[in-house]
């Protein structure tokens, strides 16, 4: 089994097969009692544990998870189209939603589900309430420990610098031949806000140190959230009740919140307008914590000083939004936390999650929400 992990990542490059074949070599000793029932469960088909990715996005989720779990003929992993997911639901135990909105029409339909899950930590477009109802568990894949939070905070640096750094006028002077324009700045000394303190805020707040910024943030509680290791992050800690005050005090504004009822946008005309003449705007976490009109209003006026975001309001980005006139918008293709290290330790996950499902054992890995 590790020679055919081996041989299918050996393209890849040393470093991931490693890590990868590591992986997997793990998950085979520890699903050794697994393994004995290979032959009984090729013979009877009614013992086959069905994993559903919904839709063509994010490709590589489906695509490690099926490679992880290869050695495994027992555990099914299909991909669905979005369109389509009603019709076949009721085949399978777990669902993974990737951008689907699961709605409790859906779940109603998922006779044989047990646990439906994000790859990722993004639920809200889980109709949580329809699930428990249904007696179907919602878990996430937490973003410490898989490197999606080192991820996402790499991602929040690159927006950052490509918008200090004007980017987007830069490529303009490549093309018109012209040397020493556009004259971009520094993150030196500038006073970065992060909005929302959890693992990915964490992250980002370790990262910026060596630029010698000042790191302000804001949770809702900070009680028992951080050791003291992690206390010397931030210079001011602040609740959900200072976002103002903070955004006033910010060069440069990163969202990193969680999407919910309480957050949807939280960014809005008035945050936008406590900011900073010319201050930045970063978001790495989703298109609903930030108000669309409220954002194209204060980029044409000037006040906002730049928009870098990895998530959009609406799914794929339109290419054609009227947003990107603006020189200093910078988007990319919600590939945060896409990262050949980040993805391949999900996809152990929801492996050993699949195989822990069929086996009737204790879900491990990730974090339940009911």
């Amino acid at each position: 089994m590790y020679k055919i992990a081996k041989a299918t990542f050996r393209n890849r490059g040393s470093s991931v097969a490693s890590l990868f074949c590591y992986l997997q070599t793990r998950s085979i000793s520890r699903q050794s009692k697994v393994v004995k029932t290979k032959t009984m469960v090729e013979k009877e088909d009614m013992n086959v544990t069905r994993v559903l990715f919904c839709g063509p996005h994010f490709p590589n989720s489906n695509n490690f998870t099926r490679e992880y779990l290869q050695p495994y003929p027992f555990i099914q992993v299909d991909v669905v189209p979005i369109p389509e997911v009603p019709e076949v639901i009721n085949k399978y135990h777990i669902c993974v939603v990737k951008t689907m909105r699961l709605d409790s029409n859906v779940i109603s339909l998922a006779r044989k589900m047990k646990l439906i899950m994000q790859y990722g930590v993004g639920l809200e477009g889980v109709d949580i309430d329809a699930a428990t109802k249904y007696g179907i568990k919602v878990a996430r894949i937490p973003s410490e420990g898989t490197g999606n939070a080192a991820s996402c905070s790499e991602m929040a640096i690159y927006l950052m610098l490509g918008l200090l750094k004007k980017q987007n006028e830069m490529q303009i002077s490549v093309r018109s031949r012209l040397l020493g324009v556009p004259a971009g700045d520094t993150l030196f000394g500038k006073t970065v806000f992060i909005l929302g303190y959890g693992n990915i805020g964490r992250e980002l707040a370790k990262r910026l140190k060596p630029f010698e910024s000042r790191v302000i943030a804001t949770k809702r509680s900070w009680t028992a959230s951080i050791n003291d290791s992690d206390s010397s992050l931030v210079d001011e800690k602040g609740s959900h009740e200072d976002i103002y005050t903070f955004a006033g005090k910010a060069d440069i504004v990163v969202v990193c919140l969680t999407l919910n009822k309480e957050t949807a946008d939280v960014v809005n005309n008035k945050f936008i307008c406590s900011m900073k003449k010319g201050a930045l705007l970063i978001n790495i976490s989703r298109g609903g914590l930030i108000n669309y009109e409220s954002t194209y209003e204060n980029l044409e006026s000037g006040h906002l000083g730049g928009l870098g975001i990895d998530v959009a309001w609406s799914e794929p980005f339109d290419p054609n939004d009227p947003i990107l006139k603006f020189k200093n918008v910078i988007i990319t293709p919600h590939v945060a936390g896409v990262t050949e290290y980040s993805y391949l330790s999900m996809a152990k996950i929801v492996g050993d999650v699949a195989l822990q499902l069929h086996e009737g054992l204790p879900l491990t890995g990730i974090e339940f929400v009911n």
